[in-house]
């Protein structure tokens, strides 16, 4: 079992910058895929960027558009979420998500942490 927590939530200005970082224990996270996923009031989850193991970056482009960058720290069983450029479409509450490479489905999920961007 992985247990993941987020944590560096919180409330920032337009054009702001935040980063998230999703902590592991229990298992390694060097031999997932972690994603930040996020969830805005009203609105179905999104995903937002993914890392494999090996180090391959995912983000589809459309929410990210070159603002977020993901990064993995295997010695501190991390993945970080630097968030730049914010602006108030960005408010959600953004969670991560791991599984292994081979799988399609995310099968541990932290609890969330709420990101606000104000105006």
């Amino acid at each position: 079992q992985v247990q993941l927590e987020e944590s560096g939530g919180g409330l920032v200005q337009t054009g702001g910058s935040l980063g998230l970082s999703c902590k592991a224990s229990g298992r390694t996270l060097a031999i997932y895929t972690v994603a930040w996923f996020r969830q805005a009031p009203g609105k179905e989850r999104e995903f937002v960027e993914s890392v494999t193991s090996s180090g391959t970056i995912i983000n589809y482009g459309g929410v990210v558009k070159g603002r977020f960058t993901i990064s993995r720290d295997n010695g501190k069983n991390t993945v970080s979420l630097q968030m730049n450029s914010l602006n108030p479409e960005d408010t959600a509450v953004y969670y991560c998500a791991a599984r292994l490479d081979n799988l399609k489905i995310y099968n541990y999920w932290g609890q969330g942490t709420q990101v606000t961007v104000s105006l």
